[in-house]
């Protein structure tokens, strides 16, 4: 095949949602941070919890057409939890779909849908205000477009790949990125 042609194809691929990512990781950036846990005063240190670990990390708000995703989410917490997979949530109202009152969101996660992943305290996950922890997955692959966009980090805290909202916890795209970091 000539050159241009797979040079193309390469770039067909990488804009196709889920594609492999190629920013270098930032370890630091990505886990030197401690969070409060969701309508708790429990912190956690990131390092400790998810350093080496794959993991799925979603903004979230619990307001949006895409809040049902928690189910997927929460079921693929339990397949892909004795694999190591690792499963975080981080509310959200950059996109003015979140609840104010944190009881009210942790509510919707774990009385609605049943959520047992770990939850983190609203945060912000795009712009100027952005937590470095989502800083670092912008420079790796793209900022959040919306509510419930996903990110797939493998073991040494690169991102493999991106997903936006319209890809449901149960595409085969977002399965296979899992299974690729397990």
């Amino acid at each position: 095949m000539p050159l241009h042609r797979l040079f193309g194809l390469g770039l067909a691929l990488a804009l196709l949602p889920g594609a492999a990512l190629t920013g270098t990781p930032d370890p630091d950036a990505l886990y030197d941070h401690e969070l409060r846990r969701l309508h708790s005063d429990e912190t956690v240190d990131l390092r400790e919890r998810f350093a080496g670990q794959p993991l799925l990390l979603v903004n979230t708000a619990s307001r949006c057409g895409f809040t049902g995703q928690f189910e997927g989410l929460e079921a693929l917490h339990q397949e892909f939890a004795d694999e190591g997979l690792r499963v975080a949530g981080f509310p959200s109202n950059d996109f003015q779909q979140e609840l104010e009152d944190e009881a009210e969101v942790a509510e919707v996660c774990r009385i609605n849908f049943g959520v047992t992943f770990d939850m983190f305290s609203p945060i912000h996950v795009r712009g100027e205000d952005a937590h470095p922890l989502f800083r670092e997955l912008a420079r790796q692959s793209e900022s959040p477009g919306w509510n419930f966009h996903k990110y797939v980090v493998d073991r040494d805290g690169r991102v493999v790949a991106a997903f936006p909202s319209r890809i449901a916890p149960d595409d085969a795209r977002l399965r296979d990125a899992i299974r690729s970091v397990l």
